[in-house]
């Protein structure tokens, strides 16, 4: 991508209506686009971090047997009705709307109802059990105040991931597969080590849920962690009945703010039996599906790693999710360092490494430098005619202070790659 043809443009100042520090640099760096209170559009550049971040999901829940479908967003309240979870009284993010017919429809919040429904066509016998089904899909939360960014919003894609199994002995085993998958997610994202997994309310099935907590000074909520165990408990729960069940000490657990990037929970048989779902087992009997849910959104962890990494000068991205692992500089009006700007770009195009090439001629170095910094790829590269004195290229990661020059040949080697003949 030539910066000179990418559409968005980098802004100096923050935004006046927005305070969190993801919303701000995302809008600054032209990723986010704000549409009202508590709806973003993604950008070139922000589709870019998206997908990546989508991806890394799919490919963890792929590896514990998820299969991958979309369903509707438009549902049908007859089904809600049937759990209790149609009136505004009972669930109080709904939005609602009316076909010309005057039918009522609900856009949906979470999908339970409708999968559990799916699931009923294609599970009749213990031997289509276990199944585990998930999707990147949009979702609808009426909230009362939108807020945090991207990580609050009225209208998001999540990642949700339904279990249906024979017995809570099978959906356990799976319940361990996908707190290590959740977990192996957040270390690809970038934040493995401000994750911790985090007991939290139940609900009605269980005396646990768990949510996956990422530290930040921004966060909605408290919790209470024990470094050494990588564990930590939620406000919520917290009381020494809880502490002592879990085998930790009061005194080991040290407070901190944190953002909610995931969740787990089981659901038992809920849903299953309001809208029977049920089995035929070995000898006959018929029991009802054994289910779990498991939640992430892909956008709340975008906003998430901004507002953990970002430094005073802007993003930072873990080079895993970064929408291009090298930012190129070309600097001045040398027709020689535009020449090699240029064959660098070609060269490492050819060598299927990502890169945006800041190609524009309108800008000072400084004004580069500074666009580099806040948009937050891994590596930048600068051509220069210092650079081309010292016959070579500067390099430089973008949480590291200084750069250094090498060789065409050696950057390539960074990138694992030889060149090609």
């Amino acid at each position: 991508m030539r910066q000179s043809k990418l559409f968005t443009k980098t802004k100096k100042e923050a935004p006046t209506d927005e305070v969190s520090k993801n919303a701000e640099l995302l809008i600054r760096g032209g990723f986010i686009n704000k549409e009202m209170a508590g709806v973003y559009s993604y950008l070139p550049l922000g589709l870019r971090v998206l997908k990546n971040i989508e991806n890394i999901i799919r490919e963890e829940m792929n590896a514990i047997g998820g299969q991958e479908i979309t369903m509707t967003a438009l549902q049908n309240p007859e089904l809600w009705k049937k759990t209790d979870r149609w009136e505004d009284e009972k669930v109080d993010i709904w939005f609602k709307t009316k076909l010309k017919n005057d039918t009522e429809l609900g856009l949906s919040f979470t999908h339970e109802e409708p999968l559990t429904n799916i699931m009923k066509n294609y599970i009749s016998s213990y031997r289509d059990l276990p199944c585990f089904v998930y999707q990147f899909q949009t979702k609808f939360r009426n909230e009362t105040r939108a807020k945090s960014g991207i990580m609050r919003t009225r209208e998001f894609i999540m990642k949700d991931l339904y279990s249906f199994c024979k017995d809570e002995t099978e959906h356990n085993e799976f319940y361990e597969k996908a707190k290590t998958a959740y977990q192996n997610i957040f270390k690809r994202v970038g934040i493995g080590h401000l994750t911790y997994l985090t007991f939290a309310s139940g609900g009605s099935f269980s005396k646990f849920s768990h949510e996956f907590q990422t530290i930040s000074s921004t966060g909605e909520d408290t919790i209470y962690i024990d470094g050494s165990k990588g564990i930590a408990i939620n406000k919520e729960v917290y009381n020494d009945e809880v502490i002592e069940s879990l085998g930790l000490l009061k005194e080991s657990l040290v407070e901190n703010r944190a953002v909610e990037v995931g969740n787990i929970f089981t659901l038992g048989t809920r849903f299953s039996d309001a809208l029977d779902l049920k089995y035929q087992t070995e000898t006959g009997e018929f029991k009802p599906v054994f289910m779990g849910s498991y939640g992430i959104g892909p956008a709340r962890l975008m906003g998430t790693v901004v507002e953990a990494l970002a430094d005073d000068k802007g993003i930072i991205w873990p080079e895993s999710i970064a929408p291009f692992k090298v930012h190129l500089l070309s600097l001045g009006d040398n027709e020689d360092v535009k020449k090699e700007a240029n064959l660098v770009y070609d060269t490492l195009i050819k060598e299927n490494i990502e890169v945006l090439f800041d190609d524009r001629d309108d800008l000072s170095p400084g004004e580069k430098f500074a666009d580099a910094d806040l948009l937050g790829m891994p590596y930048r590269l600068v051509i220069s005619s210092r650079s081309m004195k010292e016959q070579g290229i500067e390099i430089k990661k973008r949480n590291e202070e200084k750069g250094k020059i090498i060789s065409l040949e050696e950057l390539l080697k960074i990138f694992k790659l030889e060149p090609r003949a």
